[in-house]
């Protein structure tokens, strides 16, 4: 009855209502275009392709996409080369001055650095569009077909991916501006959702049919994937509360500050973003190694390329580790954070102002970012230990990994607009006690 009486609750909100349509709408219009086939291209010959984006990495870019890579749609390359140059920005801000000076003009500054990143944008999509041709044509050849010939047909097909992405990245924005969550990562969202029906009939269909353990393990792997997604949503909400307290200032009659606050340090503060490294080092020097000739380097490449093997998961495991501490390190910084505390007349109880703080900060990091790090490191591999122990790699792909803390991410940030607009007009929440924490600031995307 609660669930029903805050939907009603959720209806009656004028603005939150609207907002809910807008996103659906936009989110329809990604999904049919990514059924959208660039033109000249045979959908019956895309086979091949299929059976490629099936494992692998290029299931983890056809899951992105939300199929629209195994689709040869004019959305094949999705919203990803911009995820990638906002990346290479990111690094780029802290390696660079000139990227750092704007950075701390403001808005001005976060308009030319989003300018950039669309440039960026423009010139890696023009690049996997032509490596994505290439696969493409190959995978055509073993159904039977091929590409049509010509330089004009790759210049139009470039063209139209390239086109058809920033298209993605404008609906993304429309759903920022007018709809609800962060838009880019919404769409990353969706296009991870749009798998799991699949998935899930496909692996019922397996047990249901004589499949080793029948329905009853079918309903073992539906608990463990709950329980996995439990421990995913308290590594995005775990964090340390530090106090800080202001000191009070007295002007003409009213009294300032002297309330006491808290710095939320996040136990998983990299987000994502270690996944997404340790899987690139992981392919490069693979994808290199595999040119190579002779029985020893064809031995430690498919090694490596058993993505539920040992030595393939205790690397993958090891580099997100490093990772994780590097992001951090990069991303969160305790001697700005003491600065502006002592710039604003706040301290750490306990704690003197400057590097004390800045020390205790570090120090508090330092022991957050390890458990932090080991448990981002299990859920990156429980793919793999699904796989292992039976369950389908399409289902497995949603017991971990990138996906899974996306799913988590946006799911839990969006629950939080929702429950904030509900407050505001004085509706109850979405929960009978508390409120929803969201990942606000994390970009769940990425």
């Amino acid at each position: 009855m609660r669930l029903i009486e805050t939907l009603k609750n959720i209806w009656k909100v004028e603005e939150l209502r609207q907002r809910i349509l807008t996103t659906l709408f936009f989110v329809l219009i990604y999904r049919l275009g990514s059924y959208i086939v660039i033109p000249g291209i045979d959908p019956n010959q895309l086979s091949a392709l299929h059976k490629q984006t099936s494992e692998g990495l290029m299931a983890l870019l056809d899951m992105f996409s939300g199929g629209a890579f195994s689709n040869a749609s004019i959305f094949a390359m999705g919203i990803m080369p911009y995820i990638s140059a906002s990346i290479v920005m990111q690094l780029a801000a802290i390696a660079v001055p000139s990227i750092q000076k704007l950075q701390q003009e403001g808005e001005s500054g976060r308009r030319k650095i989003d300018q950039w990143t669309r440039y960026l944008t423009v010139v890696l999509l023009l690049v996997q569009g032509s490596a994505y041709l290439v696969n493409l044509n190959m995978q055509l050849r073993q159904a039977g077909g091929s590409l049509p010939e010509g330089l004009w047909f790759d210049i139009y097909a470039i063209v139209v991916m390239a086109a058809g992405s920033m298209f993605v990245l404008w609906l993304g924005e429309r759903i920022t501006d007018k709809g609800l969550g962060n838009g880019v990562s919404l769409i990353i969202m969706i296009g991870i959702i749009a798998r799991l029906p699949g998935a899930v009939l496909a692996e019922w269909g397996t047990r249901a049919s004589g499949g080793a353990g029948g329905l009853v393990w079918f309903l073992f792997e539906i608990v463990f994937l709950l329980a996995v997604m439990a421990g995913a949503i308290l590594l995005v909400q775990g964090t340390r509360r530090v106090p800080v307290q202001y000191a009070k200032r007295v002007v003409g009659n009213k009294q300032y500050g002297g309330a006491r606050q808290y710095i939320p340090l996040k136990v998983n503060a990299a987000n994502v973003m270690p996944i997404i490294f340790a899987q690139t080092i992981m392919m490069l020097p693979i994808t290199l190694l595999s040119w190579a000739q002779g029985d020893k380097a064809n031995g430690f490449v498919q090694a490596f390329m058993d993505n539920t093997g040992i030595w393939y998961n205790l690397v993958f495991a090891i580099l997100i580790l490093l990772f994780t501490y590097f992001y951090t390190a990069i991303t969160i910084n305790p001697a700005q954070m003491a600065n502006d505390l002592k710039r604003n007349n706040g301290f750490i109880p306990g704690v003197k102002p400057g590097k004390a703080t800045k020390d205790y900060l570090d120090a508090i990091m330092d022991r957050i970012t390890l458990p932090g790090a080991f448990f981002l490191a299990i859920v990156a591999i429980m793919p793999a230990f699904a796989r292992v122990i039976g369950i389908s790699g399409g289902f497995a792909q949603f017991f971990g990994g990138t996906s899974l803390l996306i799913l988590v991410g946006v799911v839990l940030d969006t629950l939080q607009q929702i429950e904030s607009h509900l407050l505001m007009r004085h509706y109850d929440g979405l929960l009978k006690s508390g409120r929803i924490k969201g990942r606000t600031g994390s970009v769940a995307a990425y």
